[in-house]
């Protein structure tokens, strides 16, 4: 009798822990069990830790709930300026609603990509190529929610969308590359303009100060020589008076201008008679 009991004990407590074994779940941390019984979705979605389901009736599904980054495939289309473009994206997004991941789609990964593909190819066509270079934070916003809408009742919430990279023919990139090189001309001949202009006005205003005092020109000639001499060359410098340069001028103005002789015209040649014939 006492056997038979044990026997009993033994075969209960094996048949406890093999049903234990099968019916034992572990759900981590950053994950979330949903209970799928006869594949009707249970109400309550399991926590993170240990858990019990029903052997062969119930099936748990894991759902991870931590951000999930997704690169883009990198998509062809023509912008709204008729400019063909190569345009890849990431795109950062969470589950927030695992029964709903679990239910409402088969993959929602899988649609998470197709819709960001769609939505990238329909952002190119409505977008400018200064768009897409420049202004990327505007197109990301409106990438985001374009991918955003249908993914809510998908139990996905997207957290971030960027714009990676933005491949251009060759023939933009140069055409490009000679529009920066123009511009940064421009710009450099207004700064030396604006430059001669300023120089011009701090001359006028030296030239009006040393008007003033005659003996300053004769300095600053004297520091040029200085200066020449200063450094270790064959250049001899010889100064020489502006005012003997102004007498000479003024007295070549004072001079009589000669008149220009007129030339004696030739003879003109009279035409001889013409003499009639009988």
């Amino acid at each position: 009798m006492v056997e038979e009991l044990v026997v009993a004990g033994a075969l209960a407590g094996s048949a406890a822990a093999v049903y234990v074994a099968a019916a034992a779940r572990v759900v981590k941390q950053y994950e979330r069990g949903v209970v799928l019984r006869l594949g009707k979705l249970q109400h309550g979605v399991r926590g993170p830790g240990f858990t019990m389901i029903v052997p062969f009736v119930d099936r748990l599904r894991k759902v991870n709930m931590q951000i999930v980054t997704m690169p883009v495939p990198a998509q062809d289309g023509i912008t709204r300026d008729n400019v063909t473009v190569r345009v890849d994206a990431v795109i950062y997004f969470k589950v927030v609603d695992a029964a709903e991941a679990v239910v409402q789609v088969e993959d929602y990964r899988f649609a998470v990509s197709q819709m960001a593909q769609t939505s990238l190819r329909s952002i190119i066509g409505k977008s400018d190529l200064d768009d897409l270079l420049s202004n990327r934070e505007k197109l990301n916003q409106g990438l985001e929610l374009m991918i955003d809408s249908p993914a809510i009742g998908w139990g996905v919430q997207i957290d971030r969308v960027e714009i990676k990279d933005v491949s251009l023919p060759e023939t933009m990139k140069r055409s490009m590359a000679r529009q920066a090189e123009a511009d940064r001309e421009r710009r450099a001949r207004v700064i030396n303009a604006d430059a001669e202009l300023q120089a011009s006005k701090k001359l006028a205003e030296a030239a009006h100060e040393m008007a003033e005092e005659p003996a300053a020109l004769q300095l600053r000639l004297l520091q040029t020589v200085v200066a020449v001499a200063a450094e270790k060359n064959s250049t001899l410098v010889l100064p020489f008076p502006v005012e003997l340069l102004r007498f000479l001028e003024r007295a070549q103005q004072a001079l009589p201008q000669p008149q220009p002789q007129s030339q004696p015209q030739p003879p003109q040649q009279q035409p001889p008679a013409k003499t009639g014939q009988d």
